[in-house]
This record gives structure tokens, sequence and C-alpha cells, in this order.
């Protein structure tokens, strides 16, 4: 096996202190990290001479990180691809219950599906990749509404009264907003039958590296299939789902 380099293993540690803290002494870091101060002292010179410390303006004995990490967190961020890192949490997730799972982000008042992983069950839902329904009718769109400022989802409703796709659908503006109060209170929706009456799914967020809510991820299932015991395994397995993509989209949980 390659060996690990200590010194680089440190170097690392000490960068990710300042994910935590915008500035920091060299003695708060020899302190953190358990480490003697000859040893971080040497460490600090090193990253410093490469820019990614500087010395903080009139205070030389304290740091803050450098350009070039906001250069390749750029450059990391530029080349996230959400479908292709998608479809591989998806086929994990899918691997993991043997049933539908799918990736949609929000258009307006619809969600789009960027990507579906079939169960191997011969009855399955119906659904595919680039198919547009109303957000409010689905577990991923109650999920990504929920995620929307106040004015963001105040231009969704401003038509008032939405359309049904089952007798399950919540139409009213008012019921749908307090669903929503729900779903952000527990990071995860259900569709109880609300866009087909064979079908129940739930779902939950992926955010960027800026914390945004960029996508939502759901485990869909035929009714036949969703038991009580089956809900509470997919709800945990699609909240680990969507935090696994969420951590490959450069999210890091606060």
């Amino acid at each position: 096996m390659p060996r690990v380099v200590p010194a680089v293993i440190r170097a690392l540690d000490i960068l990710e202190l300042f994910l935590d803290r915008p500035q920091l002494s060299a003695r708060e870091v020899a302190e953190r990290l358990d480490l003697p101060r000859t040893t971080v002292h040497e460490l600090l010179v090193t990253l410093v001479a490469r820019s990614y410390l500087i010395s903080v303006p009139g205070q030389p004995v304290r740091y803050r990180l450098g350009m070039p990490l906001f250069q390749l967190g750029s450059a990391f961020a530029g080349r996230l691809d959400l479908v292709r890192e998608a479809q591989g949490v998806a086929r994990e997730v899918a691997a993991a219950c043997d049933e539908a799972v799918l990736v949609a982000v929000l258009d307006g008042a619809d969600v789009i599906y960027l990507v579906k992983v079939d169960s191997t069950h011969p009855v399955r839902m119906v659904s595919g990749v680039g198919r547009r329904l109303p957000a409010h009718c689905t577990a991923v769109g109650k999920v990504l509404l929920s995620s929307l400022e106040p004015a963001g989802l105040d231009a969704v409703l401003a038509n008032g009264a939405l359309p049904a796709m089952t007798p399950a659908s919540i139409t009213d503006p008012d019921r749908l907003r307090k669903h929503l109060d729900r779903v952000r209170d527990e990071g995860v929706a259900i569709d109880n039958g609300e866009s087909d009456t064979a079908v129940r799914c739930v779902a939950a967020a992926i955010h960027d590296h800026t914390g945004a809510t960029v996508a939502a991820m759901s485990v869909s299932a035929p009714i036949i299939r969703w038991t009580p015991q089956a809900c509470v395994a997919w709800t945990q397995l699609v909240r680990e789902g969507a935090a696994t993509l969420s951590a490959r989209m450069g999210y890091r949980q606060p």
C-alpha cells in the first residue's frame, strides 16, 4: 500500500480548521491539533510561502485562508456534474431498497426529473427522465418548494388554486403553505398518492457547496409495497442518499 505522508496530513488538518474559523493563531492551531509548536510553525511557514495561508494584516501571528484555496474550490465547483453524481448515488440507494429512486429539480411551479433508477420488481412506477410534473403534487417538489424564500413561494402560488393530479392532491395554497412548513421542519416530504393514486414516495433535499437546495431525491414504490415499516426504512435511506449526494456536491453540514 502507498505510504501516507504525515506532514501532508498535518498540513491539511491545519487548513480544515479554517472551515469553522476565519482566523487562527499559531498557538490556537497547535492547541486544536495537539501538535508541537515547532511543527506547527514549520507547517504554517510552508503554507504561507505557497499563499495557502496569509498573515492577517497587523497581526503577523494570526492567519487566514489564501487565494489558491478559493481558486481550487472554484475549480472544483465548476466541474461538479449533478446528473453524473446523482446517477451514482441513486444506483446505490436503489440497490439498498430495490425501489425506484429519482432525482429532480424545480423549474417554476414544476419539477423535472433528471435521474431515474428503476427497481427490479415487475410492478414498478411509470415515470422517466425529462418528465415534468406539478411540484406541489410530488414529494420531490414539496421538498423543493419548502426551500424557497417567501417571495419565491409567493410567485409560485400567485395564481390561486393549484391543479390536481389525483383527489389527494393539495390544491389550496394556504393548506399547501402549512404542509410545506411541516416538510421544512421534518426535512422530508411524502407523496401520499398526490401524483398517482397507486404510488407513494418519500423525498429529501440535495444541497450544493453554497448550502442552497438544488435538487431533491425520492424513493418511490407502488402502494402494494408501501408498508409503515418500509416507509421508515426508505425515509432513512433517502435522507442518507440525499446527504451523500450533497456531500459530493461540496455541501458541508453546519
